[in-house]
């Protein structure tokens, strides 16, 4: 008994030492393994990276999808990401021919084809009154958004923040002031895209007076407004000429890209990249579009181009159309509600403008609130 007790220990230090050399056999060959799967993978990902670099920069359709997302920064905070895609001269030249586009699209004269008035000899239709708004759901291939149509433009107006220094939601000037509903309207000078929203950039109008002006009275600036018969304006007009024309409603913004019910951009690839949008629009019997469509988010909408709301547009009977502002600004509240999905990661942003739908404009509370200021004096960083 004795013997087998002191003969089993050495059997098993002896079966030990034999799994020893299978265990670390086992454990080269799974190093093994995985440095091979490595370097196989790392050969795959490079030998994939070259073969897109090459359609990616030599051929048309990668250098048409290179340019449609340098379209899609430039018009962002991060413009100068598009160099990497273009290189800076392109980038230079591409921001510098689009502004040369939007001057040439001002050039095709407006024929008058808006009749928002009923002529005196004629005999007026008898209609069912339609609601001062409607709001409809938009999509395309890759966005979402919503439409809202004001069957009356004499009922909008331009507001603008209640106090100075700042710039105001759109939501908060829909409360404060009683609106229907409202949209974001022009544009502002925002000092790395983190500006205050105070300082607009170019004109603004509202009941027929001029609040802002950055330039002259014969400076030209691309404007989109209404004027007192309730025609919508757009192109590039001198403050002076706006005057003499009666507008009522002003902000500077461009392009205008539907003119006498025809589109002026000719495809997606002068459609000025995929980006939230609003966007606003007539029709021949004087009702009001805005296209407000959500961006930047995917799984839910990634943005539209022009071409793709100058589409729409055309659909719904523009017959004339201008683009507004739109990123991170592009809103849409109606009933004390947003109800677009905004791109802004911060929230809504602080803006200088808005449009207004009221039911009574004319006892809307807007003030002038850059009387006496010199815009060369504002500080649009300072909050």
């Amino acid at each position: 008994m004795s013997a087998n007790l002191s003969s089993s220990p050495k059997t098993r230090t002896t079966v030990a030492a034999k799994k020893l050399p299978s265990s670390k056999k086992k454990k080269k060959k799974r190093a093994s393994a995985l440095v091979t799967l490595f370097f196989y993978t790392m050969s795959v990902l490079m030998a994939f990276g070259m073969v897109f670099s090459l359609w990616f920069f030599l051929t048309e359709s990668g250098t048409n999808l290179r340019y449609l997302m340098a379209d899609t920064l430039i018009s962002t905070q991060h413009r100068h990401w598009a160099a990497y895609l273009i290189g800076n001269d392109e980038l230079e030249k591409r921001v510098n021919r689009y502004w040369a586009q939007f001057d040439t699209y001002t050039e095709v004269k407006d024929q008058h084809l808006v009749q928002v008035s009923t002529p005196v000899n004629a005999t007026p239709k008898v209609e069912e009154k339609k609601p001062l708004i409607q709001i409809e759901p938009i999509e395309g291939k890759n966005f979402k958004g919503k439409l809202l149509i004001v069957n009356d433009p004499k009922k909008l107006r331009i507001a603008v923040p209640g106090k100075v220094g700042k710039g105001e939601k759109v939501s908060s000037m829909v409360k404060r002031l009683g609106a229907v509903a409202g949209v974001n309207a022009g544009g502002f000078v925002d000092p790395e895209w983190m500006g205050n929203g105070f300082q607009p950039t170019g004109l603004v109008m509202s009941g027929g007076k001029i609040f802002y002006n950055d330039g002259g009275m014969n400076t030209p600036n691309h404007i989109v407004g209404i004027d007192k018969e309730g025609r919508m304006i757009a192109g590039k007009y001198k403050p002076s000429e706006l005057l003499q024309m009666g507008v009522q409603e002003a902000v500077t913004f461009a392009p205008r890209f539907i003119v006498n019910g025809v589109g002026q951009i000719k495809n997606q690839a002068d459609g000025w990249g995929i980006a939230p949008r609003t966007c606003m629009a007539q029709k021949e019997d004087g009702t009001i579009m805005f296209a407000i469509i959500d961006g930047r988010q995917p799984g839910h909408s990634i943005g539209a181009t022009l071409f793709d709301i100058q589409n729409i547009f055309l659909e719904h009977g523009a017959i004339t159309a201008a683009n507004l502002d739109g990123g991170s600004s592009t809103v849409l509240v109606h009933d004390n509600q947003i109800i677009n999905k905004p791109a802004s990661e911060y929230g809504e942003r602080y803006l200088p403008t808005a449009w207004l739908v009221f039911d009574h404009p004319e006892s809307a509370d807007i003030r002038n609130i850059w009387q006496g200021l010199d815009p060369s004096k504002i500080d649009p960083s300072k909050w």
